[in-house]
């Protein structure tokens, strides 16, 4: 059983950190639970990622947060023009093994939702930094971003966070 979901995860990393089609920079490391971090995007200590392209913010789940949540079966998102705040809630993500709700990491107003989810919420599983993002944030403040972790400190806190 642990070396099927060994397997599992391997597999997993390596589909998402070996895909070519995508626009990001390769992956900078492969953490002990084998998630892929990628260079170029800011991450939150509660696993959401934002990728920053001018005025406007694409919000998502880590890898290494799709892989602990398991199947994703149902994503909960907010309507567009909805307004979010650093820290607070804006939607869930509901797995086999639980639901769990989605932190944004930045303030201001979403302009763009992800409705491929609705239909495919697999798409946090496969592919959580391309076609499994969640939403697109016209930031309010973008200071914000300068308090989030990069792709070194993000790795850190996730071997960290495994070792407890």
């Amino acid at each position: 059983m642990a070396l099927r979901m060994w397997a599992s995860s391997t597999a997993n990393a390596l589909r998402v950190s070996t895909a070519s089609r995508t626009n990001f920079p390769p992956a900078f490391s492969l953490t002990r639970c084998f998630s892929t971090v990628l260079e170029g995007l800011k991450y939150a200590s509660s696993h959401e990622w934002v990728r920053h392209e001018g005025s406007v913010a694409t919000v998502g789940i880590t890898d290494h947060a799709q892989d602990h949540l398991g199947e994703v079966v149902f994503v909960d998102l907010p309507e567009t023009g909805t307004s979010v705040s650093s820290g607070s809630s804006f939607g869930a993500v509901e797995s086999v093994k639980a639901t769990s709700d989605i932190n944004s990491p930045i303030s201001g107003e979403i302009v763009e939702v992800n409705t491929k989810l609705t239909e495919t919420p697999g798409l946090v599983n496969s592919s959580p930094y391309e076609d499994g993002w969640m939403i697109k944030v016209k930031q309010s403040s973008p200071s914000e971003l300068e308090s989030l972790m990069g792709a070194k400190e993000y790795t850190k806190f996730c071997e960290e966070e495994e070792s407890h």
